[in-house]
């Protein structure tokens, strides 16, 4: 491998070398000019593909394509900082107590299962399931 096709391959990913190729090989399967200067035997010998031409031009550096990589933009802003609110003991307190007010109005408070409560919740569920 020449020192000049292993700079020129190396500057593009596989996949980029993969497209650039797939390009030009269709532009040459279209009768496109060829942009480097090859012998009748030369091309007889690689069967006049297309493909192998492609490869042959890209090696050489006579391919004017260039790669757009799009890069993530910076933004050069400046964050702010977030204003604190200040509270007092006092409204924190009077909050908590309308909270707790609150959930014992709505809810009711969770308290353990006595044994005989739940024997009493079986018998009431048989009882309805019978009646349907």
């Amino acid at each position: 491998m020449s020192d000049k096709k292993f700079s020129e391959i190396e500057k593009f990913s596989k996949y980029e070398v993969a497209r650039i190729l797939g390009a030009r090989a269709l532009q040459i399967s279209m009768n496109s000019p060829l942009l480097i200067k090859i012998t009748k035997e030369d091309l007889e010998r690689i069967n006049y593909d297309s493909l192998k031409l492609a490869e042959i031009e890209l090696e050489s550096g006579a391919l004017p394509i260039s790669v757009k990589r799009p890069f993530p933009q910076k933004k050069d802003e400046k964050l702010k900082r977030v204003k604190e609110e200040k509270v007092n003991e006092e409204s924190l307190k009077k909050n908590f107590t309308e909270e707790e007010e609150e959930i014992a109005k709505e809810g009711e408070i969770m308290e353990l299962v006595n044994p005989t409560d739940e024997n009493d919740e079986e018998e009431s569920e048989e009882d309805a399931s019978e009646r349907e």
